[in-house]
């Protein structure tokens, strides 16, 4: 089924990050509409590259952020990492430790909430009188901030440079 542009537009702007959402989406729905849709990831690409500004010294794909936008809404795949932080929390021994890397900020975020909330720390909104989202003093946060790899270890492996290491280890009941 076919996307609206307004939800196409969301779904890049909110798991992409994407400025230039709403332009991409006009454009893919304009070729939708014109009866030449887009079917291979080079015109994907290609259309991305075209609308989007970029600055020479980016050294990222300006279509990057898109295609992760795209991916994580088909895959679902921040609400599965939600999920399975709280089964691996359910799951590990008492002083097992959880270890997360994430890639992008999305993920990140899930992760650090997820392990506070985990830590016993509300998530409500302070205008919310009572706690409701379940916070729970489940588990010891080891990584105050995330661990992020070193300039070296970015040399020898370039992925790792959005890298974020996050870790918790269960507590006694």
């Amino acid at each position: 089924a076919a996307v609206s542009q307004d939800d196409l537009a969301n779904i890049i702007y909110n798991f992409g990050e994407e400025r230039a959402s709403r332009k991409i989406a006009r454009w893919i729905v304009e070729k939708r509409e014109a009866g030449t849709p887009i079917t291979t990831t080079f015109e994907l690409a290609d259309l991305v590259r075209r609308a989007v500004k970029t600055n020479p010294k980016d050294k990222t794909h300006p279509a990057t952020r898109t295609f992760q936008a795209l991916r994580i809404a088909v895959n679902h795949e921040l609400d599965i990492l939600e999920k399975f932080i709280s089964d691996s929390v359910d799951l590990l021994k008492t002083n097992g430790v959880l270890a997360v890397i994430t890639f992008h900020s999305l993920e990140d975020r899930i992760v650090k909430h997820a392990f506070q909330r985990h830590a016993g720390r509300c998530q409500c909104p302070p205008r919310i009188p009572q706690c409701i989202c379940g916070a729970a003093k489940r588990v010891e946060i080891l990584t105050r901030k995330p661990v992020l790899p070193s300039m070296a270890e970015q040399n020898d492996n370039p992925r790792s440079r959005s890298a974020k290491l996050r870790a918790c280890r269960k507590l006694e009941r």
